[in-house]
């Protein structure tokens, strides 16, 4: 078996093991009904309600009996019901699709969260819409995909109608059986993967009739999560058998660290508790190609070169010290010239595959121009991802390095929108969305221009559309990591978010992110602290200059840097539900930039070459 042949395989699986639940679910058919909890959010009324469900008032009311005992009015805060057919759409999941005429000021985020209260979410509107976020026009037809359940013989055949019910801050499993009058077992067992602590995310619990009954289940119908997620996992086994054994028979001897590489990966996701899509690639061309089963050949990673061993050992000199650029935790980094094109190669062992395998998924699923570029791969004796070559090294080279000009306060804001629109991408604009677990200065790279591009993905998780994350192996960085991941495990966006705060405190005053009193570690401490004790002052104006860079002297504008620490404060609060997401730090830093100076940058790149910076290249 060729190793492009292998490579494709794993990609099959990847795909079949990373896609979104909802796009994972396989169907024949679906219900005649199902239930969505709609929470009443003050400013809403039944005309709204019924306007985004397409159902008259009395279908809702009769539904909801005690939540509405008349039809003139819903009391907000409180949660209904709403029927609705639970279709298999596409073949492919169980869902329904809604129809909502946008109205002026309409924005995606604003339609899930206010107008469906979070039963659909924005990245399922971008993929079943063609409007941009920004240029929804009014009186549009927007398709509004709610997913549902039609239960599961596995579980229990006393229930045949289900609430999609989408959770919110406070929430537990205990609190939503006891709504229910359920048991905390059996909601459980309908949703094995669900984090109810967290706040957001959707769970599917049995539902009562208008009558006030529980319907069984009459027929075999659509799905639930669990037996989705067993389907799935049945599926991947039964295809790596497969895999393995024409692997062993046909090309055992010649690529037998490869197969090693492969199932360890899949070990090491199981050994530690994590999901197996975090260490297996996914690609959206290998679907296409893989269509012809086994026998399949000439799959690609999409977008992605196979290099050799052979011309990546000729651009790097046989892997010369004199070509190495930069060391990682899982490898060293070299420069090269290949194709006609200055890369950087990241040279990997075989026990790094975990990290291999999700740096190589994310970065040939996702593209961005604040997000550095993968070239290409090979896998042959060690592990090697192929990326463009950023001139100017990385964020804490800048800010730390001897022989590095100081950057400016507006370059530093700048590079600081930059991160946070890569980040925003992976977390808002991708199916599935991205967690990157490893945010740090070291892995934001400045390109010629000084502009940011957030690298280093070996560590990212991905998330499914409307789910929850488990706890998680611990991954990243000290003195980046967030409480609750540091202590429980647990993986949400904000876990990113904290650690982007903790960059922004680093811009300001180029300190490392744990700041050791008179280089002891026993007395070192967090820059978060640091900027606290000041931030928390009545009057913490003089004691913040203090802590900006003294490099800097007094060239920027304390407005600015006061500006930036708070926005660092609040992405380093310790409960992760009050940081804000990177969307509205997006929006904090564009405003920021276009209110700050350029102070001393024509000097700076006076003084400073843009282009080939290091060691003359």
């Amino acid at each position: 078996m060729k190793p492009r042949l292998w490579v494709g395989l794993w990609l099959l699986l990847g795909l079949l093991v990373s896609a979104p639940q909802a796009a994972e679910s396989r169907c024949s058919k679906g219900c005649d009904q199902a239930l969505a909890s709609y929470y009443v959010w003050q400013g809403t009324d039944l005309t709204n309600i019924s306007r985004a469900f397409n159902m008259d008032i009395t279908t809702i009311a009769a539904y909801n009996p005690d939540q509405i005992p008349n039809q003139d009015s819903v009391k907000w805060g409180n949660r209904i019901n709403l029927p609705f057919r639970c279709d298999c759409i596409g073949g492919s999941f169980l869902g329904h699709q809604f129809s909502y005429t946008t109205r002026t000021g309409d924005t995606y985020t604003k339609v899930a969260e206010e107008w469906y209260s979070n039963l659909t979410t924005v990245p399922w509107l971008r993929q079943f819409n063609s409007y941009s976020d920004v240029s929804i026009p009014e009186n549009s037809q927007l398709n509004v995909t709610v997913n549902c359940s039609c239960g599961d013989a596995t579980v229990s055949k006393d229930y045949g109608l289900f609430i999609t019910y989408p959770l919110r801050e406070g929430e537990t499993l205990e609190t939503v059986a006891n709504s229910a009058n359920l048991s905390t077992e059996l909601i459980r067992s309908y949703n094995p993967e669900a984090n109810f602590s967290q706040g957001s995310g959707l769970v599917y619990i049995p539902g009562k009739d208008k009558d006030g009954n529980y319907p069984a289940l009459t027929s075999s119908t659509g799905l639930s999560g669990g037996v989705i997620a067993g389907i799935s996992i049945g599926v991947v086994v039964v295809v790596l058998g497969l895999a393995f054994f024409a692997y062993a028979g046909i090309y055992r001897k010649k690529r037998v660290k490869q197969a090693v590489l492969l199932s360890r990966s899949q070990q090491q996701s199981a050994q530690s508790g994590e999901d197996p899509d975090s260490s297996l690639v996914k690609s959206s061309e290998s679907a296409g190609q893989a269509g012809g089963g086994l026998g399949m050949t000439g799959i690609t990673v999409d977008k992605s070169v196979e290099f050799s061993y052979e011309e990546l050992a000729k651009a790097t000199d046989n892997f010369s010290l004199t070509k190495i650029i930069g060391r990682g935790g899982f490898g060293a980094v070299y420069y090269a010239e290949l194709r006609g094109e200055k890369a950087a190669i990241k040279k990997m062992d075989m026990q790094a595959s975990r990290e291999f395998l999700a740096e190589l998924k994310v970065l040939t699923h996702v593209h961005h121009l604040n997000l550095v570029r993968l070239i290409g791969y090979c896998v042959e004796g060690s592990l090697f991802l192929v990326y463009e070559f950023i001139e100017n090294g990385n964020l804490s080279e800048h800010l730390r390095g001897s022989n590095r000009e100081p950057l400016p306060w507006s370059i530093r804001v700048q590079i600081a929108l930059d991160s946070a629109r890569g980040l925003e991408y992976i977390h808002e604009h991708t199916v599935p969305v991205y967690i990157h677990r490893d945010i740090k200065s070291a892995n934001i790279l400045i390109d010629r221009n000084f502009h940011g591009k957030v690298a280093d993905f070996g560590l990212t998780k991905l998330t499914e559309v409307g789910s929850t994350s488990l706890p998680t192996r611990l991954v990243g960085t000290f003195g980046y990591m967030p409480p609750e991941y540091a202590q429980y495990g647990d993986v949400s966006p904000k876990v990113d978010v904290y650690a982007f705060g903790v960059v922004l405190y680093e811009l300001i005053s180029a300190k490392e992110a744990v700041v050791k009193d008179n280089g002891s570690v026993a007395e070192s401490k967090g820059l978060v602290a640091l900027f606290e004790e000041v931030l928390n002052q009545p009057e913490p104006k003089d004691d913040i200059c203090k802590l900006v860079d003294p490099k800097l002297g007094d060239n920027y504008p304390l407005d600015s840097v006061r500006k930036m620490a708070q926005l660092a404060k609040a992405c380093t609060q310790e409960n992760p539900q009050l940081r804000p997401s990177m969307r509205s730090i997006v929006v904090a830093l564009m405003t920021l930039c276009s209110t700050t100076e350029d102070w001393d940058v024509g000097s700076f790149y006076e003084n400073h070459a843009l282009v080939n910076l290091m060691s003359g290249r």
